[in-house]
């Protein structure tokens, strides 16, 4: 039988997976066998951030492994693939911390974008810091927009940070969130994540496109995820930059429970299952004429609920 060895996956490119040992070399490996999330059809059985087993084998010149297990994990992050929408997507696995990185212009933030990161982060209490890069480009709207939404999240235990990459602005303070950490770091393309990564980190020399002039829409810059070891302890994992969040693979209970405010106003309800909607004596509704809900957070949810429910119509319908 084969000797096993243990390793830390630190890059994902589709196939092959590179695994540092104990001993800090890399070994490219590939699966053996399937491996399942909880039932759920995965793009890609194993994530940056896994602790795996492999065997050694040559092909070749080269030394490659096989990974023939998959250590349990005490977390990840999953998003519905963007190419197979009955699949979904590991982004990372055995991460302590978030950083979400938005810019208010160049590219515009989406509408719900936050929102629709956190319903991803939530389900297993990862702290999530908002990084909002390139203040230096910012107007007085702009930082009008920016004390808006720092308000909102501040206001549900979400900490919010201005930054500029371009001009070192409030750098420091980012560099301690990081700090004997995995932090995973995502963003839509183009919001100067890798340029957030190189100001932080100027030994990584991490590849950065600007933004399309002629779209204004983000270049991407990184493929596939990636590990970097962090020279005063700990690891980043850059993520690639993503367009879009959906949700086929939830329930509309599953945005309920997280989306926090609302989940915990959810036992005053009158009934177990309200969706907040048109129920009567709705805890979370009455919160949000109060002004304790807001309203850009619940006009959120609800658009994420009825794309869930649009698409399960929809799959029903074609089944009979």
């Amino acid at each position: 039988m084969s000797e096993s060895f243990r390793g830390l996956v630190v890059k994902s490119t589709g196939s092959w997976y590179d695994v540092r040992t104990e001993e800090q070399t890399i070994i490219r490996c590939r699966i053996i066998g399937k491996f399942r999330l909880k039932g759920l059809k995965l793009t890609n059985p194993v994530a940056v951030g896994d602790f795996v087993r492999f065997t050694i084998e040559k092909q070749d010149q080269d030394v490659v492994g096989n990974i023939t297990e998959i250590e349990d994990r005490h977390n990840y992050v999953v998003r519905q693939s963007p190419r197979k929408k009955h699949h979904v997507h590991l982004l990372a696995s055995n991460i302590d911390h978030a950083l979400l990185v938005v810019t208010i212009r160049e590219p515009k933030l989406k509408p719900g974008f936050i929102d629709r990161f956190l319903v991803m982060t939530e389900p297993y209490n990862i702290p999530v810091d908002i990084v909002f890069n390139k203040s230096d480009l910012y107007d007085e709207n702009d930082l009008a927009i920016y004390q808006y939404l720092q308000a909102v999240y501040e206001n549900i235990g979400y900490k919010t940070h201005l930054v500029s990459s371009i001009d070192g602005l409030n750098i420091e303070p980012i560099l301690e969130l990081l700090k004997n950490k995995t932090t995973m770091i995502s963003g839509q393309s183009g919001v100067g994540k890798s340029t957030l990564l190189n100001a932080l980190l100027p030994d990584m020399d991490l590849r950065t496109n600007e933004v399309s002039d002629y779209t204004g829409k983000g270049q991407h810059t990184t493929t596939f995820a990636e590990m970097f070891p962090l020279p005063f302890g700990g690891n980043i994992v850059d993520t690639p930059g993503i367009k879009m969040i959906s949700f086929n693979h939830l329930e509309v209970q599953d945005v309920a429970h997280n989306f926090k405010e609302i989940f915990a106003l959810s036992s005053a309800c009158k009934f177990s299952n309200c969706t907040h909607r048109n129920e009567p004596k709705c805890a979370v509704k009455d919160a949000i004429e109060e002004g304790a809900i807001s309203e850009m957070r619940y006009s959120n949810y609800l658009q994420i609920i009825q794309e869930i429910e649009d698409q399960n119509y929809w799959e029903r319908h074609n089944e009979i």
